[in-house]
């Protein structure tokens, strides 16, 4: 009997910040399922968009830039899954957490600031993953373009495309200051990046001076990677180059994020 009075009682098992980061993405999953718009703006839009632009497609010559229809078609879905399936998804995400004061409770437990935004990011950075793996997967068995021809840098510039997104979202988000304003805080970025980082028109078949000022932009390095990896035609110093730009956007964000993201209501 004295033994089983003496016995060490059982403790808990710790929780360990890996599964704080799935409780809170799962949380903010059930959080997306239920949001129908959020979910037809993620899903849908970047199938269908890349396809009603195909008839615009036949006007532009690709062949002499190393480019078919399939492999346009194909980075252009992958950029909007960018900006449509994590990017304004988050910009909303963000604003309705903080204004709801999620944010300035979850700060007082025991979760990291890295943690909180990175559990709410989850869902929409899988969502924009599987859609690209889909996408990747679509476009070789419909449109012939199939596998890449440089996968590194085909992986690399979704995964960095997908990164950039999440870190560009809460960046937006600092300037929104109410739920319904964030599709139009979104759309500035949202629209150049459109028509200035090779999604809707190829960088290639612009003119030379305004295609060089939207390399810049900071969706075209991820883009130019995706499509560099399908066509083969992105190597060397310039493949470098572009690597080091799409790492630069992200540190630029990163660091905007950490100096100026709002935890409470703006009010």
């Amino acid at each position: 009997m004295s033994d089983v009075l003496h016995a060490p009682a059982k403790t808990a098992a710790p929780v360990t910040g890996g599964r704080r980061l799935r409780a809170l993405a799962r949380a903010e999953l059930t959080l997306l399922t239920r949001n129908r718009t959020a979910v037809f703006t993620a899903l849908l839009i970047p199938l269908a968009l890349p396809f009603t632009a195909r008839p615009a497609m036949a006007d532009l010559d690709l062949t002499s830039q190393g480019l078919t229809i399939g492999t346009v078609l194909l980075t252009a879905a992958i950029g909007f899954a960018f900006l449509f399936a994590v990017y304004t998804s988050l910009v909303s995400a963000y604003v309705a957490r903080r204004e709801e004061l999620v944010l300035k409770r979850l700060r007082t437990g025991e979760l990291g600031d890295t943690e909180i935004l990175l559990g709410t990011a989850l869902p929409s950075l899988c969502v924009g993953l599987a859609q690209c793996v889909i996408l990747a997967v679509g476009c070789g068995v419909l449109l012939g373009t199939g596998a890449p021809k440089s996968p590194a840098l085909a992986a690399l510039g979704v995964l960095l495309g997908l990164v950039l997104s999440a870190a560009l979202a809460a960046v937006t988000a600092t300037a929104t200051r109410t739920v319904e304003s964030a599709q139009v805080t979104a759309l500035p970025l949202l629209f150049v990046s459109m028509l200035g980082s090779g999604m809707a028109v190829p960088l290639q078949t612009l003119p030379d001076r305004v295609a060089d000022v939207c390399r810049f932009l900071p969706f075209s390095p991820a883009v130019r990677l995706v499509q560099g990896g399908w066509s083969g035609r992105l190597a060397g110093p310039e493949a470098v180059g572009t690597l080091g730009l799409a790492l630069a956007w992200i540190v630029v964000a990163v660091f905007a994020v950490q100096r100026w993201f709002r935890w409470e209501p703006r009010r």
